[in-house]
């Protein structure tokens, strides 16, 4: 069986900083060995979770570096070429590249919404900047502007574009999508993944699987040999996880805080205009940690 272009469980990673907030690459790569490890065939780095609107093109390029060093062959690592100006994208396209990316996360431009036509155009823009496949990103909570199923439908039909990342939170409307279109489609929203998978997706882009992958790829697993009730078990074992992290706070913020209390990472650093998060919801997300003997 040949393995999808970009895996069936990645991890959507953070991006560690010292306490000045410069990069910290050693533990990065040592993030992105450990989620490896306990079952990721694909990281993503400088996505939204990786603080990507406020990394450089010089550290995104590095961290690239650092991920490929630390992973070698056992899983993909692919990056972010979001921007709300289309040269921009292609630029850090570009960069990806050079720096040796396996392949490219392509949102909408966010704050601008311009048409399909320009969403249509940009994309094919940032395709025409590499040879890398390329994985669409539908997140209209974050840029405001969504893919009409006709502009999927026709982006799909260029070579390079092979997957979707889906963060819409409707269900139907992506198993619609997986028939229509044949792309590789993943789940972009980890309180939905067993939904997303049980309705065909390829695999799931997660944030909680910074400190949970084995369950998920036991869940992946549990879809594909049938075994529904067992993927319902894990499903539920995670929720309350899933809500202290994703629901509990801003999701790379959260997730840095867990990683911290999981002993991963030395400190929660984010830069601005993120913050850490209040005490009182890094001690329910202690609490819930401890319950699941992560903490």
């Amino acid at each position: 069986m040949t393995l999808p272009t970009f895996g069936t469980l990645a991890t959507a990673m953070v991006t560690p900083f010292h306490s000045d907030g410069t990069v910290d690459y050693r533990q990065a790569a040592k993030l992105a060995k450990k989620v490896v490890d306990d079952g990721c065939d694909a990281v993503l780095v400088s996505g939204t979770t990786g603080e990507s609107p406020t990394t450089h093109q010089p550290e995104k390029a590095e961290l690239i570096r650092t991920v490929k060093a630390a992973v070698g062959k056992r899983a993909i690592v692919f990056a972010g070429a979001c921007s709300n100006d289309t040269a921009h994208a292609a630029r850090m396209a570009e960069g990806a590249q050079e720096a040796g990316a396996d392949g490219l996360l392509v949102s909408a431009p966010y704050y601008n919404r311009p048409s399909q036509e320009g969403l249509y155009r940009h994309c094919l823009e940032v395709v025409k900047a590499t040879d890398l496949p390329i994985m669409l990103y539908d997140i209209p909570g974050r840029t405001g502007l969504a893919f009409a199923d006709e502009t999927i439908d026709a982006l799909a039909k260029v070579d390079q574009i092979v997957a979707l990342k889906d963060a819409t939170g409707n269900v139907e409307r992506a198993a619609e999508r997986m028939e229509r279109t044949g792309l590789d489609y993943y789940s972009g929203d980890d309180g939905l993944n067993f939904a997303f998978l049980t309705h065909g997706a390829t695999g799931v882009i997660s944030v909680v699987s910074h400190v949970r992958a084995a369950y998920y790829r036991k869940m992946i697993q549990a879809v594909q040999s049938g075994d529904l009730a067992l993927g319902r078990h894990l499903t539920s074992v995670l929720r309350p996880l899933v809500k202290a992290i994703m629901g509990g706070g801003q999701g790379a913020v959260m997730a840095k805080h867990a990683l911290v209390l999981a002993g991963i990472l030395d400190q929660p650093t984010v830069r601005l205009p993120l913050v850490p998060e209040p005490q009182e919801k890094v001690r329910k997300l202690q609490e819930i940690m401890s319950e699941l003997g992560l903490c």
